[in-house]
């Protein structure tokens, strides 16, 4: 309840001060996106407060003439819309003709039928025609456009000020941020701010000269198709297209309509909806990405819920000011760990590891989208990565969890069993085989079916080096074990164990095996363990030659202790009963 309580309190302050809010907000994003501009200037030899006076000059006198010309083309386009009434009553004659005895008539007179019943009184009887309204004329209408007027100058002068003293001490308010925020921790505050304002001008840079190419690429389209006005349709499409998805199709209605209204036909229409179809995705597909790429560190429906949220909370401004304010969230809940559920909710970042997005469909038992996810990293991680980074640790995560009783033995098989078929099915079939064989090893599991898998994955990494692995069933006695090595006498012993646990009987083995092999090759894999260290549970102590914790650091210390002899090739992994 305090949470929540907190979260409504900071919103109606939001909602409440947007008044004040709002030109600060936009102060700080012009006096960011200027900065570049203003220390280019003082580059030049020019005084800080004069590089500023002259770049904001610039800048707002500028937009006051694009303003200005945008406006004087509004007006004249209001006083030109009567002359195409005739082009107008056509395009609705052909609309109501094309709707006329098919489904668009239907579905008019169903409707009108069924509100003309709705309507009727208890005895059925129309309703009455109701009463001619009389509407006066309010004398203070003048007055409040006079006000509205008088509130935006001093909104857009407030904002002008702002961003001149922001620009002039824009060093002493980041020393104040530091010292209001950085105590103790100026090394994270300085980085935060440093990637909130590097991050947001690239944003607003970026942005902006993307947009500005597409305005202008829709005037010059517009004007060659013949449509009035298209340095203004321009203007609007650049600046709405700062509206993320939308903004764009905002921008082409305008000129859909006019070219609707100017021209007889429907073709020239029919080619402004081309413009725009075409204009978009080539912006979308080519332009953004070769600038900076495709997103900006917020995933596409966080984007969406952002300007839905902003736009509800201060209305239009919401929609050109929700993506910088959400990069300011990111960066906020990236450096101040009580907000990190912030960069959870919105980043485009996976929000699982690869390992734990595999073993959670493990566990969920969906052996399908588990193959998908080792068959789309397997060419980026290759055989061993995806074994060292993804496959063992998984089974590390279900052999931890069963033994906490949070994984019952139906899934734990699951795992296993679907473990050891995306293996044999889906990575070792990418690793070559040698055409000769180097040697033959022994692999015994450390205690279960986990540790066979792993063998699995050991052998299907010395396949290519002409290795055959003969593995041992986990079912059998460590003396078992002793004898059979005794018989085949190979020429390397591994012992695979994977954590948590497993270490003593390891162990045992491990002393079984050199008290009978005395100085024979036994490699231990007890792989997932975390950082290599020298002795692991005493496993060197125990006799052990070399102890591998990684799956490609067992396979490098096996291929080291093996002798170099060859023979015909076969298969690379047996199993004995």
């Amino acid at each position: 309840m305090i949470v929540l309580a907190s979260f409504a309190l900071v919103f109606a302050c939001l909602h409440l001060a947007r008044f004040v809010l709002i030109p600060v907000a936009f102060a700080m994003l012009l006096a960011l996106a200027l900065a570049p501009a203003v220390t280019w200037v003082q580059r030049r030899g020019v005084h800080r407060v004069a590089a500023v006076l002259i770049v904001v000059f610039l800048v707002f006198a500028t937009l006051g003439v694009v303003g200005w010309i945008v406006g004087q083309q509004v007006s004249t386009l209001a006083n030109d819309l009567p002359r195409y009434r005739d082009n107008i009553r056509q395009k609705i004659a052909d609309v109501r003709v094309f709707g006329r005895g098919g489904s668009i008539e239907k579905v008019q007179e169903t409707v009108k039928e069924v509100t003309t019943e709705i309507q009727k009184d208890d005895k059925g009887r129309p309703p009455a025609k109701p009463p001619v309204a009389v509407v006066a004329t309010d004398p203070t209408l003048p007055l409040e456009r006079v006000a509205s007027i008088v509130e935006m100058a001093a909104t857009v002068g407030l904002m002008m000020v702002l961003v001149v003293f922001m620009l002039v001490e824009r060093h002493e308010l980041r020393n104040r941020l530091i010292r209001l925020f950085g105590h103790g921790r100026i090394s994270i505050t300085t980085r935060a701010l440093d990637e909130a304002t590097s991050g947001i001008i690239r944003y607003l840079l970026m942005q902006s000269l993307v947009n500005g190419s597409f305005g202008v690429a829709v005037a010059l389209g517009l004007f060659f198709l013949g449509v009035p006005y298209p340095f203004l349709f321009g203007v609007l499409a650049g600046l709405l297209r700062f509206i993320p998805y939308v903004g764009t199709w905002m921008a082409a209605l305008l000129p859909i309509a006019l070219s609707l209204a100017v021209f007889p036909g429907w073709t020239k229409p029919l080619l402004v909806v081309a413009l725009f179809a075409v204009l978009e995705p080539l912006i979308y597909a080519v332009v953004e990405p070769l600038l900076y790429g495709h997103t900006i560190g917020i995933s596409q429906t966080a984007l969406l819920v952002a300007v839905a949220f902003w736009t509800w909370l201060w209305g239009p401004v919401g929609l050109i000011l929700a993506t910088p304010v959400t990069v300011c969230m990111i960066v906020l809940g990236k450096y101040v760990p009580d907000l990190d559920f912030i960069v959870t909710l919105v980043t485009d970042r996976p929000a699982l590891t690869t390992d734990v997005a595999y073993y959670q469909r493990l566990i969920a038992m969906d052996r399908e989208e588990a193959a998908e996810i080792i068959e789309s990293e397997l060419p980026r991680l290759g055989v061993p990565g995806i074994y060292d980074e993804v496959m063992v640790p998984a089974l590390n995560y279900a052999r931890r969890d069963r033994e906490r009783d949070a994984l019952s033995d139906e899934q734990f098989e699951f795992v296993v069993r679907t473990s050891r078929e995306i293996v044999d099915e889906v990575v070792a079939p990418t690793a070559p085989l040698a055409d000769s064989v180097r040697g033959r090893i022994v692999g015994c599991p450390g205690r279960d079916e986990a540790d066979e898998v792993a063998l699995r994955m050991l052998a299907s990494v010395l396949a290519p080096a002409g290795v055959v692995v003969e593995a041992v069933s986990s079912e059998r006695l460590a003396a078992e074990v002793v004898a059979l090595v005794e018989s085949t006498s190979p020429a390397c012993i591994c012992v695979a164990t994977l954590p948590p646990g497993g270490l003593a009987h390891t162990r045992y083995l491990v002393k079984r095996l050199h008290a009978r092999l005395g100085d024979g090759c036994v490699v231990v894999g007890r792989w997932g363990s975390g950082h290599p260290a020298e002795d692991p549970g005493g496993l060197l102590a125990a006799g052990a030659n070399r102890v591998g914790t990684s799956i490609a650091a067992t396979r490098d210390h096996v291929l080291e202790m093996l002798p170099l002899t060859t023979a015909p090739a076969e298969p690379v992994m047996r199993r004995s009963a």
